[in-house]
């Protein structure tokens, strides 16, 4: 096979293509590559055959699913495209793509506007502080109305975005751009493959309209610098090119966020963003600068080898594949890098580039760009690849944390057997999903970031490794403690021929504060339990504990003092006054006012104000305790305690409530006393689970 153009660093894009789901990012990186020509079908999302969208479950669900990379040729420019998820479900993919990208493309639709997922990937581009360009999207759609959007973006996202074309038409109607750094109309051909247009003045019904958009264009841009301020007021313009210096230099200060329109579908508009990414977004060595620690990494073929390895994907027949971004350095085919994390050694072979499910193999990679390399051996997401004798670790991606949790088993025996095997393996693919095998509970507890998530991990799982589970609700990790001081005596006697078995010790148990866990006393005086067989009583006290007295959960923070007893000579034994202290356990815990104490869980939940009022009344509802509020920028956070048992599916409500506009993080608190009703609906349901067992 014939290696790939290579590209120098000033020759390279890195560009995150963002918005809600549904709103034409994968239809707009199809259009751009087929367009460039480096991709040579015109694919189409709704029948299953898009460049970035191309696995199984992607196509059973209609929607993104992963990060996937594909590029674009223009003006002898790479530009790498990072095709993301919309659904909020997979957050973790869209964090990985804006990590490695020097710039976004935010895609709105001109029909639905500003939704959650726009808001939301918004937040993430303000944090990396990356330079953004909006597109709007499906002009050609029936109720595209370009004015509508761009109030919305302004309102609800920056006052910053400003136009740089405007459409001509919209709807069934939609037929040209009007560039405003040119003032030239272009109309795209009728029945046009490739977003081909014709040059024309601008059409007189629109030459006021127009006027005025790129009058409020140049006069922003002025403002932007003193001279070119200046230079506007002297002459009452500023030249095309000048414009568009401007704009790069306010792109990369994050003064101004141009705003573009066209249509995937019918490859309008195409052409231009094309152009306004080569000529606005940064190349790599011009983004900033990577810091680590004293170490300032710049995107340079001359600097040492810096890689971060931003996603895992395992195939059938290939092994794993490593998708990486190269922030200093480069690499060739043969090169041998290590992996900072463990000092391993890893050989480059099939050097390649990611075009959707394609890999183009390629020679060498210069600094800035992205490739991929399959059968690494001991490489993952976030893992830092670089030169030998360097010791560089890049920043690494910040994964969301998982807010749902379900528990899974095997349909089959055979399941059951392969889950410890195959379960890291999607976790090494998702750092967002991840499973265990909770002991206390007996479960298998699988973690995500949605329902969706979960689901979709689950048929991954079928389809790659052939292995199926069933899901249940999460058991509850209940304990059990004592509220006043008993005691009482616990006597193991047994005789059956020969010798037998004695253990006798009377025992005071209290309640210790809560976390200090369970402690014992050793009052025995004069020897009447040897001292041997003391440690014996303790370890029964303690094996008996994790039974519990109500529902058979630990119990836990008390204290229990051996204070009396007796022995027999020739029948006592460890194992004797074991059974001795457990039943000594029983007998005085049921007289020491025993209590279920159940998990409570500190949520905090970020939503726009105007929803405030209802998820404060859902969580009073699942018994939750509001402990606070912090508002901010049309935002609040709620701060509650609520038990674990009431957010089974939590997310699920939450975003029912907020259309997807709020979202939670959640951390275990401690625990509390458990209400009477809800302490004996436990005790039946443990019991009912006993009952079936046997």
């Amino acid at each position: 096979m014939a290696s790939a153009k290579e590209y120098t660093t000033d020759r390279i894009r890195n560009v995150a293509v963002l918005g809600h789901g549904g709103s034409g990012k994968t239809s707009l990186i199809d259009s751009l590559c087929f367009v460039s020509g480096t991709s040579k079908r015109h694919g189409n999302v709704d029948e299953g055959h898009a460049l970035t969208m191309h696995t199984p479950e992607e196509q059973a669900h209609e929607i993104s699913i992963q990060l996937t990379p594909a590029y674009a040729d223009h003006n002898n420019t790479k530009v790498n495209l990072l095709d993301t998820p919309g659904y909020l479900d997979f957050t973790g993919e869209t964090l990985s793509a804006v990590r490695v990208a020097d710039a976004a493309i935010i895609v709105v639709s001109a029909t639905s506007g500003v939704e959650v997922g726009t808001e939301r990937v918004w937040e993430y581009c303000e944090d990396r502080g990356i330079p953004r360009i909006f597109f709007i999207s499906m002009m050609d759609k029936e109720h595209a109305d370009l004015e509508g959007v761009l109030d919305q973006i302004k309102t609800r996202l920056s006052e910053r975005a400003l136009p740089t074309e405007i459409p001509v038409g919209q709807g069934p109607g939609f037929e040209g751009i009007i560039n405003l750094f040119s003032q030239r109309a272009h109309i795209f051909k009728k029945g046009a493959t490739k977003g081909e247009y014709e040059d024309k003045e601008i059409p007189e019904d629109l030459q006021d309209r127009a006027s005025q958009w790129a009058t409020e264009l140049q006069e922003t841009l002025a403002t932007t610098d003193e001279a070119l301020l200046d230079s506007y007021l002297e002459a009452g313009s500023i030249s095309p090119d000048e414009a568009v210096s401007a704009m790069c230099k306010g792109m990369a200060s994050k003064e101004v966020f141009p705003v573009l329109c066209g249509s995937a579908t019918l490859t309008y508009g195409m052409r231009t963003l094309l152009d306004k990414v080569v000529e606005l977004c940064p190349d790599p060595a011009s983004a900033g600068v990577e810091s680590v620690g004293e170490t300032e990494i710049v995107a340079t073929d001359d600097g040492p080898l810096a890689s971060l390895v931003f996603k895992t994907v395992a195939e059938p027949h290939v092994g794993e594949l490593s998708f990486f971004r190269i922030f200093s350095g480069k690499v060739s085919n043969g090169d041998e890098v290590v992996n900072a994390s463990d000092g391993r050694t890893e050989k480059f072979n099939h050097l390649g580039i990611p075009m959707g499910k394609e890999r183009h193999e390629v020679d060498t990679l210069h600094a800035g760009d992205i490739g991929v390399i399959a059968k690494l051996k001991h490489t993952h997401t976030n893992d830092t690849l670089c030169s030998k004798g360097g010791n560089i670790t890049l920043e690494p991606i910040e994964f969301p944390p998982a807010d749902i949790a379900i528990a899974i088993k095997g349909v089959t025996r055979g399941d059951e057997d392969k889950l410890g095997e195959v379960l890291p393996r999607l976790h090494e693919e998702d750092p967002t999903f991840s499973a265990s095998f909770n002991s206390e509970l007996h479960q298998t507890i699988a973690r995500g970031v949605g329902e969706l998530h979960l689901d979709v991990q689950f048929e991954r799982m079928e389809r790659k490794y052939g292995v199926k589970v069933q899901t249940e609700q999460p058991k509850i990790a209940y304990r059990e403690t004592i509220t006043r001081q008993a005691e009482g005596q616990g006597r193991h006697k047994k005789q059956s021929g020969g010798r037998g078995q004695f253990g006798d010790c009377w025992v005071r148990m209290k309640p210790n504060p809560a976390g200090t866990g369970y402690e014992f006393v050793n009052s025995i005086k004069g020897g009447v339990i040897p001292t041997k067989y003391v440690p014996s009583v303790d370890r029964g006290i303690k094996e008996a504990a994790e039974r519990g007295v109500i529902a058979g959960y630990p119990l836990v923070d008390f204290a229990a003092e051996c204070y009396d007893g007796s022995y027999h000579a020739v029948d006592s034994s460890d194992i004797a006054f074991k059974l001795a202290g457990s039943q000594a356990f029983r007998n005085v815990a049921e007289k020491c006012g025993p209590v279920l104490l159940e998990p409570i869980v500190e949520v905090a939940v970020t939503t726009p104000d105007e929803y405030v009022g209802d998820i404060m009344g859902d969580l009073t509802s699942r018994r939750g305790k509001v402990q606070g509020m912090d508002p901010g920028n049309g935002r609040t956070t709620v701060r509650a305690i609520v038990p674990e048992s009431e957010l089974y599916k939590y997310s699920a409500t939450l975003r029912s409530i907020t259309q997807g506009r709020a979202h939670h993080a959640r951390k275990l608190a401690g625990y509390e006393h458990a209400p009477a009703d809800v302490a004996q609906k436990v005790r039946q349901e443990r019991e009912a689970e006993e009952a079936s067992k046997s």
